[in-house]
């Protein structure tokens, strides 16, 4: 059943052409891409939109050609599982495009699978820069600035234009041709409602993460944490926040067997907003939501030593919280694999939720964060897909 559904790409309406196909592979992307295509649409109502993409991307105006997100496989094992059904999806997506010859096909994140896509569109000779009539948009970059620096060569010969979300992405690609726009992260735009607001008087919050092993690794941390400052505070409470039911049930039976029942409550993360005084997060997307909503906190990550040492070696960077890249400095301090002591990190969270002038800087620096990721007035990912739209070869 799964894989004849995985083969089931819409055709377009006889007669019907497409000026933009936007392919998002990934809950995120396909609510990001939703957004943009909604202000794109709501300024030239006339473009005909398709999309590879979810749910949000259809509310948004976009044909959907194929819903890919609920099926989507995540991890090494997965792929290896459902590699016949990738393979399937791969070549359907590929086939469309070629029947149908969209002006712009823009990518959205999803690396693995769109930059593959993207060269062999390009070996196909269907791609603009390979003489082709389909131009190949990239929005929301790789993190090559972290690993995998070398992508930056084959991107700049396959696709037309990249529009990245941090600004320092731009010199990543200094040393190619790919013309590369900061288009502003979606999270400070003004139709963005971030899922998180500072509340002094809500609980903590703790983020334990999506993946078992790694909240394995770090909630009994988390959680002895929370019981330290309990001991100077006893009216604190806390709330742990879920991505779905197996998940729960780890993080469930990792708290029934602390003595901090009592104190924690369960929340999904499909909550449209959660308040928190504070926060002991794991590293990853949310952690610039906690900084761009000015809550205090914690960052904490802990891995397999081996992978660890093995990412030291590959990985360019020695900071783990986005936030903390793009300020320079520490909105939220951090606790790596041997540092995550519990004590330590219950001094630094009390400091954090109770000194003022930490607080203080907190909200400044947040304040800073938004305006290094807002855009222009000029730039924005709509403008800059439209302008590829207008130069689009005939």
């Amino acid at each position: 059943m799964q894989k004849r559904k995985i083969l089931e790409f819409n055709p377009l309406p006889a007669g019907q052409s497409v000026d933009l196909l936007v392919i998002a592979g990934e809950h995120s992307g396909d609510e990001h891409a939703a957004r943009v295509v909604q202000r794109l649409l709501r300024s030239q109502p006339d473009l005909n939109v398709a999309a590879i993409g979810g749910r949000h991307l259809a509310d948004a105006g976009a044909f959907l050609v194929h819903n890919p997100i609920d099926s989507a496989v995540v991890g090494f094992v997965e792929v290896l599982k459902h590699l016949s059904e990738i393979k399937a999806f791969f070549s359907m997506a590929f086939e469309w495009i070629k029947t149908y010859r969209p002006k712009a096909v823009c990518f959205v994140d999803y690396p693995g699978f769109n930059l593959r896509l993207a060269k062999k569109l390009f070996d196909a000779g269907i791609a603009h820069k390979a003489g082709g009539n389909v131009k190949l948009l990239f929005y929301i970059s790789p993190q090559i600035w972290a690993w995998k620096s070398h992508r930056r060569f084959a991107m700049a010969r396959h696709l037309d234009a990249l529009g990245v979300i941090f600004p320092f992405e731009i010199e990543s690609y200094r040393d190619t041709n790919l013309p590369v726009s900061f288009v502003g992260h979606p999270f400070v735009h003004k139709d963005y409602r971030l899922p998180l607001v500072y509340d002094p008087e809500a609980p903590l919050l703790l983020l334990p993460g999506s993946r078992a092993t790694p909240i394995k690794r770090i909630m009994p941390a988390m959680i002895e944490t929370f019981r330290r400052l309990k001991t100077d505070n006893p009216t604190l409470r806390a709330t742990v926040v879920y991505p779905s039911e197996p998940a729960r049930m780890i993080l469930q039976q990792m708290v029934d067997q602390s003595d901090c029942t009592g104190d924690m409550t369960f929340v999904s993360n499909a909550e449209p907003e959660v308040r928190a005084r504070g926060v002991i997060m794991s590293s990853g997307t949310i952690s610039l939501v906690c900084a761009l909503a000015a809550i205090p906190g914690i960052l904490v990550y802990r891995t397999n030593p081996i992978t660890y040492g093995m990412a030291k070696i590959l990985v360019s960077i020695r900071i783990v919280g986005i936030a903390n890249i793009l300020l320079g400095e520490f909105i939220h301090p951090e606790f790596l694999q041997g540092r995550m002591q519990p004590a330590r990190m219950a001094a630094a969270l009390d400091r954090q939720l109770h000194d003022n002038g930490t607080l203080e800087r907190t909200r400044a620096l947040s304040t800073k964060l938004r305006s290094i990721l807002s855009h222009s007035d000029s730039v924005s990912p709509e403008s800059w897909i439209a302008a590829h739209l207008i130069e689009s070869p005939p």
